[in-house]
């Protein structure tokens, strides 16, 4: 599993799919958004290989999820953080893991709270399958798919690494 799971080239095919991405859209100044805790660290990373000028954002969708009355509020909660506004701007959601789209649904739901974006790419290190919603990634790094007692986590930020973890079956 961890030949699979190289750094560099999520991080290279992730970068190259965004790249494709915008030209083929005709996108020229994307503001980019990480979802709280991977995605922010990739947003750090694809907002300096995509040599973006603005500052980029972070989500932390808690306060979103539709499962907060069961599960409860994350006690690391933080504010949300956009240095730009949302209104006609074509958006770059970035997210480490996508299984459900139940985070991604949630992230969309906030963003939509600042305003309306022209147009939202979805771009996730991970694509685990097994959706819930119709939630697809135009970008993905890597396709994966797990046994039911595995878990992949992005560690980080420095270094970035992708750690397959066991539960109990």
């Amino acid at each position: 599993m961890t030949a699979l799971l190289d750094m560099d080239r999520l991080l290279d095919d992730l970068e190259a799919g965004l790249r494709r991405i915008l030209e083929e859209r005709g996108v020229t100044a994307p503001a980019l958004i990480g979802i709280r805790t991977g995605g922010v660290w990739l947003a750090d990373v694809m907002s300096k290989r995509l040599a973006l000028k603005e500052p980029w954002g972070e989500l932390d969708i808690s306060f979103y999820r539709d499962d907060f009355s069961r599960i409860g509020l994350n006690p690391k909660v933080k504010p949300s953080s956009l240095p730009f506004s949302t209104e006609d701007r074509d958006i770059i959601l970035i997210d480490d893991v996508i299984m459900s789209g139940r985070t991604i649904r949630a992230a969309m739901n906030e963003i939509f709270d600042y305003g309306r974006p022209a147009s939202i790419i979805l771009a996730t290190l991970v694509d685990l399958g097994a959706r819930e919603l119709p939630v697809q990634p135009d970008v993905t790094g890597q396709v994966l798919a797990l046994e039911s007692h595995q878990r992949v986590k992005l560690r980080g930020p420095d270094p970035l690494y992708i750690e397959l973890q066991e539960t109990g079956r």
